[in-house]
């Protein structure tokens, strides 16, 4: 009785206790991330501007991981198809993706059974680059600014037309925003695809055209185009050179092309923080700066709250755009 309930196994007792809880505390504690390959899925084709830019990033985001970052395209629906799949992913933050501000903010007013909600299936994490839209016109309007433009639009109303990338892309709607800020009508001529558009404005099939930059870039010394204005809030460093249109007689006027990280909602708070901070610190170092910059982009970080805050406010603004204009997908 005694050497069975003598000092050694007190201690040998004492020790197991310790031990349990010991490993109870550690099945407590969130798995280490990333346990695995990140797969960062782009909601639009090889190719694009966001398809270039997360390829900038993904091989230095995985150094700083530890784990491959792998791109995965799933293009369709306005960004829709990928960012159905990705709000359905596990919310273990080894599924994020990155989508463009029509995906976020203009499709839950152009389609009817969206297969996700923006801000309910959605963890934000930072606001990653954007692709300045730009106003471009056919040299044979003779015209060279905004200004001259808008009253040139006023004074013949229906006579020019417009080429967008298709019907309820950003550039389309951009263009109607533009059109009700100014008190204009001008016609839209809908292409399948930037390219196309601005190939179609080259070719005189249009007056003017709302372009990305990106898209844009190879023709930027083309005499068969007049680039007239950007349609961001301030001047581009991109292109220094071309006015804004608040610059040019539209006061306050901004239709931002951007795009952004989201995880899946109910991802643990220190993952998105710990993805913020990480893609954030890239954006800012000069190698991926000048990068973006190659390829007509600019890095655009934000903290997950900024990125909440602007999907709200222009999930508002493209609704009324939306309902006022009539814009429908093709």
């Amino acid at each position: 009785m005694n050497a069975f309930f003598g000092p050694g196994c007190a201690a040998r007792a004492a020790l197991a206790v310790v031990a349990t809880l010991l490993a109870a505390v550690a099945g407590a504690q969130p798995a280490a991330w990333p346990a695995k390959t990140v797969r960062l899925v782009v909601t639009f084709p090889p190719g694009g501007s966001s398809d270039a830019a997360a390829r900038i990033v993904a091989p230095r985001l995985a150094e700083r991981l530890g784990q491959p970052v792998v791109v995965e395209n799933l293009p369709g629906a306005g960004g829709g198809v990928g960012l159905a799949a990705v709000a359905k992913a596990a919310p273990d933050g080894h599924t994020i993706v990155l989508a463009s501000a029509g995906g976020l903010t203009a499709n839950p007013s152009l389609y009817r059974n969206l297969a996700y909600d923006p801000v309910r299936d959605f963890a934000p994490v930072t606001t990653f680059g954007t692709s300045p839209f730009v106003l471009i016109a056919s040299p044979a309007l003779g015209v060279g600014a905004a200004r001259d433009l808008i009253a040139l639009a006023r004074a013949q109303p229906g006579r020019l037309t417009y080429a967008s990338g298709g019907n309820g892309t950003a550039m389309h709607l951009s263009a109607e925003l533009l059109k009700r800020t100014t008190g204009t009508f001008i016609v839209h001529i809908p292409y399948r695809g930037s390219g196309p558009a601005m190939l179609g404005l080259m070719a005189g099939e249009t007056s003017l055209a709302v372009i990305d930059l990106a898209t844009l870039r190879p023709q930027w010394k083309s005499d068969r185009l007049r680039i007239i204005a950007v349609f961001d809030r301030e001047r581009s460093a991109l292109a220094p050179e071309v006015p804004t249109l608040a610059e040019s007689g539209v006061p306050g006027f901004e239709a931002a092309g951007w795009f952004a990280i989201l995880a899946p909602a109910g991802t643990n708070a220190d993952v998105v923080a710990r993805l913020n901070r990480e893609i954030t610190a890239l954006l800012r170092t000069p190698d991926v700066r000048e990068r973006f910059q190659q390829a007509a982009l600019e890095p655009l970080p934000s903290t997950p709250a900024e990125l909440a805050v602007r999907m709200r406010g222009e999930t508002e603004k493209w609704a009324k755009v939306i309902r006022e204009s009539g814009a429908k997908i093709d």
